[in-house]
């Protein structure tokens, strides 16, 4: 997939009640349907990290929906920053889970 030179990519770590409530699957679901690239997965403290790549309204719209999550979730608060370049080294078309780190 060509990468549009308007793309934007931000890495979110999501806080709060948000493991063990569908919150990766639900944001998989979020992400392919707004078109993004990236990947979701837990972290050993507790909370889920994200990765998402692609149209600046798109990745506004899963920052905005990670805030809220699924119905089961309690979001206490979600971290948003400038993904780095490694990151995205060899990024896959759509969007995906990884093992958790």
């Amino acid at each position: 997939m060509p990468q549009d030179p308007a793309a934007i990519a931000r890495q979110l770590r999501i806080h709060g009640l948000v493991q063990g409530v569908y919150y990766r699957q639900s944001m998989i679901e979020v992400a392919e349907q707004l078109g993004l690239q990236g990947w979701v997965r837990n972290r050993l403290d507790g909370s889920v990290e994200a990765l998402a790549m692609g149209r600046p309204d798109a990745v506004q719209a899963l920052i905005a929906w990670a805030g809220r999550g699924p119905t089961a979730a309690r979001v206490q608060r979600v971290e948003v920053q400038e993904a780095d370049v490694a990151l995205l080294h060899g990024l896959p078309a759509g969007f995906g889970r990884r093992d958790t780190a």
